[in-house]
């Protein structure tokens, strides 16, 4: 499963924007990217407008650690409509912003009545960047921070100045987190009692001064490979009124996404090859019905030819046994079960209780039509109820009673 991670440029402030720019910037015209094939190594990384973005199945953004402010508190106990205005209430003394221009968010699985920390983010430039991308075609899915605190303790130096100036730190820890330029003594201040269990990477530019301050080694690690160490933590900053939109759908193609990818390979091949036995299953019983469908007419043409040899070409098998039989019949002068005597033996057997006589009657094709005037509901009844076990059927219409051993008219 492809990803696409988007590295959203620091957000200029005050101090870095050129006389007579606007007070909000407008979103940066070009982006570092990585793609990655299955999310954890780098397949190809560069920088390019939002309309050469390589497309992906899944998209994520990373802000700069700078773009992201952390805020601990209580969770409160608020239904998810009202959540954003409680912890706007809750965070208003320590809002630098105005609440309308701030985005927050809260962790992932966070608890009610827990304490979280609370991340907060510039609303109207994040606004901006998404709408930048997603005017170029790209739908991202998730927004992440580049590291949040934490109970593992991660240091970061990177070089953001000149040459010569000291690297910057981005330190996240179950404390916090802060980015702070190392030439001063506030950087030391902030720094974990424990320095051996904290997570040091560096940028190549930025490794040689990071390991003189430090005074050990450091992992080295570029941008493109901490974008990635991003995309394995669970946040994800849309939130609110900035959730992307069709969740259920986007829902099930993250679903199929991960269903794709190589985690679920073993459940595809064991889903196909059930799929290939119920085939399989399928054919042979089909093959299995076919033949014993075969036996069953090689049965009755067998019987057909043994009972009646004089049938040479055997076509339809009961209708000529039963063609057959009819005039073995009536060559030997007994009466069948639609002829005229039968039928009418078997209206006398049936006739209602105090009926007279039948005064008409008329025989045609096996169908025995009697007068039966003033005959009602019951009279009827009775007459059908005692024919019906042998097999008989009655109509009646316009004064009269029909009866034979098949009544229904051609269409």
């Amino acid at each position: 499963m492809a990803v696409l991670v988007i590295q959203i440029p620091p957000r200029p402030r005050l101090a870095s924007r050129a006389a007579g720019e606007p007070a909000e910037p407008r979103p940066a015209a070009e982006f570092d990217h990585v793609l990655s094939n299955d999310g954890r190594s780098v397949a190809s990384s560069g920088r390019s407008a939002p309309a050469q973005l390589p497309r992906a199945d899944t998209v994520v953004a990373v802000l700069a650690d700078a773009d992201v402010a952390w805020h601990r508190l209580t969770l409160p106990k608020a239904p998810a409509s009202r959540l954003r205005a409680a912890l706007a209430g809750m965070l208003e003394e320590g809002l630098l912003d105005d609440d309308s221009a701030l985005h927050l968010a809260v962790p992932p699985q966070a608890a009610a009545g827990q304490p979280a920390w609370i991340a907060a983010v510039h609303k109207p430039w994040l606004q901006a960047t998404l709408a930048s991308l997603e005017a170029a075609g790209l739908v991202v899915d998730r927004v992440l921070p580049a590291q949040a605190p934490g109970a593992t303790a991660r240091g970061h130096f990177f070089a953001d100045g000149p040459a010569d100036a000291a690297p910057t730190l981005a330190l996240a820890h179950a404390d916090g987190a802060a980015v702070v330029r190392v030439g001063g003594t506030l950087a030391r201040a902030l720094l974990p009692a424990d320095l051996d269990g904290v997570h040091w990477t560096a940028t190549p530019a930025a490794a040689a001064a990071a390991e003189r301050w430090l005074g050990h080694p450091v992992r080295v690690l570029g941008e493109p490979e901490r974008a990635l160490e991003a995309v394995q933590t669970d946040w994800n900053l849309r939130q609110f009124d900035l959730a992307s939109r069709h969740r259920g759908t986007r829902a099930l193609r993250d679903a199929w996404r991960r269903f794709l990818g190589p985690d679920w390979r073993p459940a595809r091949i064991g889903l196909a090859a059930l799929v290939a036995v119920q085939l399989l299953g399928l054919n042979l019983w089909a093959w299995k019905q076919d033949q014993a469908l075969a036996a069953r007419r090689a049965e009755m043409n067998d019987l057909l030819r043994t009972a009646h040899p004089g049938v040479r070409a055997i076509i339809d098998p009961p209708a000529q046994m039963q063609r057959e039989t009819e005039r073995l019949r009536a060559a030997a002068g007994r009466a069948g079960d639609g002829d005229l005597e039968v039928l009418l033996g078997a209206a006398a057997a049936a006739w209602p209780d105090g009926q007279g006589p039948v005064q008409t009657l008329r025989y045609e094709g096996g169908r025995l039509t009697l007068a039966a005037p003033g005959w009602g509901e019951p009279q009827l009844a009775q007459f059908r109820e005692r024919l019906r076990p042998a097999g008989y059927s009655v109509e009646m219409a316009e004064g009269r009673v029909t009866l034979g051993r098949n009544l229904r008219r051609p269409a």
